[in-house]
């Protein structure tokens, strides 16, 4: 069983080994403060460098709230201690250029490029590149534009198919996220009732505790 699955998440991006022991861990105390795991990655990076990648419900993440994912999650890592060697911690925001995990990241976004490798052969490819053009209950269409001659432009691949898909940075999915990040703040404002004229601050949203 995953970690997704243990704990009813919504993820079609699902971790594995320590990745998801990890997950199991931290998952739980991310929603009892109000954010969502996004992914968990081990790497080699620094020594060993475990990153915890999360947001907020309404997408944003601020340098405080890594912060505070960061105090959170540390004691129950030390209590389980499901890594046998010294770590180095980072949490993160997902990055304009994120990853997509969940099915509605893919409507979300719909309209930008991304670029997807599946764990299964979709059309004798494995790799694709593209926009998304519709994104579905059980899949979404990729299409690509520069396609090779008698290449198919598009692509319907099955969420159950991706082993990983992430966005292309482009000058438009910049204005975008920007946008879409700046109505949560003035929403998130509005809810606690504060000025609208709050300037949004710009931030460097990692932490490397």
């Amino acid at each position: 069983m995953t970690a997704s699955e243990d704990l009813g998440d919504d993820r079609i991006i699902r971790e594995s080994g320590i990745d998801a022991r990890v997950a199991l861990i931290v998952q739980p105390v991310l929603r009892g403060i109000g954010f969502r795991l996004v992914r968990v990655r081990l790497s080699g990076q620094n020594g060993l460098t475990l990153q915890i990648m999360a947001e907020r419900e309404d997408g944003t993440m601020t340098v405080e709230d890594c912060e505070e994912v960061s105090r959170a999650v540390s004691p129950a890592l030390d209590v389980e201690d499901p890594i046998e060697k010294a770590y180095h911690l980072e949490v993160s925001s997902p990055g304009i250029d994120r990853p997509l995990v969940r099915k509605a990241d893919f409507s979300t976004w719909a309209g930008h490029l991304v670029k997807v490798e599946t764990s299964v052969l979709v059309g004798g490819k494995k790799r694709f590149r593209g926009k998304i053009e519709e994104a579905g209950e059980d899949g979404f269409v990729v299409r690509n534009d520069k396609a090779a001659y008698g290449e198919e432009p598009t692509a319907s691949i099955p969420y159950d198919a991706v082993a990983e898909a992430r966005l292309i940075l482009t000058d438009d999915l910049i204005r975008d996220a920007l946008s879409k990040d700046n109505r949560a703040r003035k929403d998130a404002r509005k809810h606690r009732g504060e000025s609208d004229d709050v300037p949004d601050a710009e931030n460097d949203n990692e932490l490397e505790p």
